[in-house]
């Protein structure tokens, strides 16, 4: 069985030829922009707000129950509360998805299309090509986050008004330091995911099945938060990613804390530096034949 391997030095030396003008970015973003799975994720994501603005319509306004005011309660309060709404509600799961599904799908799928092995051969360094997908892969799982806040933000503006964030524990926040804290919400969000790009990314090179790659991904993020909620692992959970999802929290109050935030995003980094060398060791050794 033949091993594809790198160019081989004549390859290098030919006229023309640049390892790293091959399968350029914006070839990459184009051809991932037009699957269908990318605009049907990105309509999901968009169609988000206006499902929450009729089911508000439909079943009322939100209420304090048992006497405590929470964020779903404030939903209704201004533009910028229901964009906070739409984080909260679809930080747990719902953003996982479109992470797993950019960085899961983007390996396997040229495996499973039988196409890979023409890539290499073009030829296209393997680390080249795994560069480009990884960063075009987390370039429109960014992108998913941006965009659901944005959609949320312009809807809950018509609906609701422009105003200031009311935060259930008292206080609000003006409208630019509103936006500016949901900036940074979007952000930490992102890089709280990574744990689940790199498992979907590593995932993605040893599989010929996308299917497989993206489940794979969910499924362990799953158990990640599943983990975290049995309290009697006691501290061992402060070094699963799922205990800090909602840190970012602590941002939208009058006073924020940053430590959750910083513990967190430290731990989400370095999980997923190790999954992507994983990913890009194994795949600089993998036999490929799809």
């Amino acid at each position: 069985m033949s091993t594809l391997t790198e160019p081989t030095a004549e390859a290098e030396t030919a006229s023309g030829y640049r390892a790293a003008r091959t399968l350029p970015l914006r070839v990459e973003l184009v051809r991932q922009l037009k699957r269908r799975r990318t605009l049907v994720m990105f309509g999901i994501l968009a169609a988000l707000p206006f499902v929450l603005v009729i089911a508000f319509a439909i079943g009322g306004t939100p209420g304090e129950r048992n006497g405590q005011v929470t964020l779903m309660d404030t939903a209704t309060a201004s533009g910028a509360n229901f964009a906070a709404v739409n984080l909260f509600v679809s930080a747990g799961f719902l953003l996982v998805i479109p992470v797993a599904l950019f960085c899961g799908d983007t390996v396997a799928s040229e495996a499973g299309w039988s196409s890979l092995r023409y890539l290499l051969a073009a030829p296209v360094p393997r680390a080249r090509l795994l560069w480009s997908k990884l960063v075009v892969g987390l370039g429109l799982s960014l992108a998913a986050m941006v965009l659901l806040p944005v959609i949320a933000l312009a809807v809950g503006t018509a609906a609701y008004g422009w105003g200031p964030l009311q935060i259930p524990t008292g206080g609000s926040l003006d409208s630019g330091t509103a936006a500016q804290r949901l900036l940074v919400v979007v952000a930490y969000i992102f890089l709280s995911q990574l744990v689940t790009a790199g498992l979907a990314f590593w995932l993605s090179t040893k599989t010929d099945a996308p299917l497989g790659a993206v489940g794979g991904a969910v499924g362990l993020t799953i158990v990640g938060n599943v983990l975290d909620a049995v309290t009697a692992l006691g501290h061992w959970r402060d070094f699963l990613p799922a205990h800090w999802q909602f840190a970012w929290a602590d941002a939208v109050q009058p006073h924020p804390e940053w430590s959750g935030m910083i513990q967190g995003t430290a731990i989400s980094i370095t999980y997923a530096l190790v999954l992507f060398a994983l990913a890009f060791r194994g795949f600089a050794r993998k036999d490929v034949v799809s």
